[in-house]
């Protein structure tokens, strides 16, 4: 039987090998297709842009907005809307058209391979031929290459826009997106040609958290330790999903006074950490858990809910709460109001609020709290503390747990791991993944927690920052001296770019799991394995015992 679609962008892929007739996160084998289309213009958006670029051609604008917003939107469980990434594709057609005029205006030579990728003049979606599937590369080593290359950039642009919107951009970061891009369409691409570009999309990854940091924290201040309520309060709320804190300032703004809650939900969570958008009184709590539980959660939560970005599970079609969902920036999902910036790049909330005073209160669903907030800055103001306890032998290793939740029973090995992980060993975690550890009662070392939540996924960007702080006050000769283990969990393609970030930093024997990546082939998994002592995970016992010792 034909294939309907080939996907393995996500750990949760069909079988370990790929999605083949529907994705596991519930995409249709027709939007796969329109991905695959969207893909194939921007990689010739990049391919003539780069060619211009080299040849100091002034470029048209929308360059860098159109291949951000793009990528994003083809990024796991963020946009499952046909129509929506079709608009993409025209937009991009347009702008392949504008540039290739300039091209031509210039005299610019341009790679021929350009040619094949899709956009031309047709208007016919269907047209076989020219649709981009992974598998045309028949070269499983060359194809692992540009997978993973093409897989960063998708973590990388997503962080890229939510850094966008707070006004703070970098072109160099995109003119490199735009060159891997043009390599990657290269047919005539080699086997160093491409583990370069993996390397190097590592090195901008790296650029693109720093300045998403800087975004962040020059917008909202810096992380503080807080403690954050999981109840309920009387009021009608709004649950807020996803990683735009530029959004949840516009939402917390217009909803001030007006009688309404507002809840952070998953990657939301460490919004509560940033002191600009902590001191709004009726930001009162997280709801609910990580991503993939979010069918129940949503059920009971009672009130709206908005998605700013991906982490999307499609509802049943029977859902209670399929009627109060919004979606924005490069989400979609059909029947769902999807709410667009102004020109001002704000949103209005205003439906959303109507709709919200409508509701009941959140249905309760546990009570307590957790603590969060200890990004760089924050662990910095605790390093005489943490670097005492670790010359006292109060603390003997510092394990990094950060990175993606999912569906699958496996994970339920990062529960135990950090259930049996000696009392002397610090978690450092960001990302979602710490929904399988941050409620569990794992006390503190001489005052410091036990668990110590840095943020979001991009937040793993503190703990490369702390592993250099470490170093240089420790004087260890090298990174991989210090008493640092990394227990990575992935999911989606923002964990890939941070994976990618961390080995071009020169972080060593890193573990990923609770499977290895199905697009990286036998022979790229070896170069990884034995450049970087790349590995997977085992038992909880048996991984203990080597990361920990």
């Amino acid at each position: 039987m034909e294939n309907q679609m080939f996907c393995f962008q996500c750990q949760e892929t069909a079988k370990g090998i790929g999605c083949t007739v529907k994705g596991v996160c519930g995409k249709l084998p027709s939007t796969s297709k329109y991905m695959d289309l969207l893909l194939g213009v921007v990689r010739g958006v990049g391919a003539i842009d780069t060619a211009l670029r080299k040849a100091e051609v002034e470029r048209p604008q929308g360059v860098g907005a159109f291949i951000v917003d793009a990528l994003f939107s083809t990024i796991t469980n963020a946009n499952f809307d046909d129509a929506a990434i079709l608009r993409r594709v025209d937009k991009g057609i347009v702008l392949k058209r504008e540039l290739l005029n300039t091209a031509q205006k210039a005299g610019v030579e341009l790679p021929k391979y350009h040619e094949v990728e899709w956009g031309g003049e047709k208007t016919d979606y269907d047209a076989e031929g020219e649709r981009e599937t992974i598998l045309r590369n028949t070269d499983a080593d060359l194809r692992s290459l540009k997978e993973l290359t093409v897989l960063g950039l998708k973590g990388m642009a997503a962080y890229y826009e939510h850094a966008s919107r707070l006004g703070y951009e970098q072109q160099d970061i995109i003119d490199f997106m735009c060159e891997a891009l043009s390599t990657i369409a290269d047919p005539d691409a080699d086997l160093q040609t491409l583990l370069n570009t993996v390397l190097a999309t590592g090195k901008y990854g790296v650029d693109v958290m720093a300045l998403l940091d800087r975004a962040n924290t020059s917008s909202y201040g810096n992380p503080e330790i807080t403690q954050v309520n999981i109840g309920v309060g009387t009021r009608p709320g709004i649950l807020i999903s996803g990683h735009d804190l530029h959004d949840i300032e516009d939402l917390l703004k217009q909803t001030e006074g007006t009688g309404i809650d507002v809840y952070t939900h998953g990657e939301m969570l460490p919004a509560h950490y940033y002191p600009q958008l902590k001191k709004y009184k009726h930001l009162v709590g997280n709801y609910g858990n990580a991503w993939w539980k979010q069918k129940e959660e949503f059920a009971t939560f009672n009130g709206p809910i908005v998605f700013t970005t991906n982490c999307i599970v499609p509802p049943a079609p029977n859902a209670v709460y399929k009627d109060r969902v919004f979606t924005m920036n490069s989400t979609g999902y059909p029947g769902w109001k999807h709410i667009e910036a102004g020109t001002d790049g704000h949103k209005d909330f205003s439906e959303v609020i109507a709709l919200a005073k409508t509701c009941d209160a959140p249905t309760e669903i546990e009570t307590g709290h957790i603590v969060g907030g200890f990004a760089h800055n924050q662990v910095f103001a605790l390093a005489d503390k943490i670097v005492e306890a670790v010359k006292r032998g109060d603390i003997h290793k510092f394990v990094v747990m950060g990175g993606c939740d999912g569906r699958m029973k496996s994970r339920n090995y990062y529960t135990e791991f950090a259930q049996q992980l000696p009392k002397d060993v610090v978690i450092l975690t960001s990302g979602c993944a710490k929904f399988k550890y941050n409620k569990l009662n794992l006390g503190d070392i001489n005052g410091i927690p036990r668990v110590l939540d840095a943020g979001q996924c991009n937040d793993s960007y503190s703990w490369a920052v702390v592993a250099l702080k470490l170093k240089e006050i420790f004087g260890a000769a090298d990174i991989n001296d210090l008493p640092i283990a990394f227990n990575i969990a992935w999911y989606e393609q923002k964990a890939v770019i941070v994976l990618l970030a961390l080995l071009s930093l020169g972080v060593k024997n890193i573990h990923i799991g609770p499977t290895l990546p199905a697009f990286v082939s036998p022979a790229v998994l070896k170069v990884l394995v034995e450049q970087f002592g790349l590995g997977g995970i085992t038992t909880v016992e048996e991984d203990l015992k080597t990361m920990i010792g």
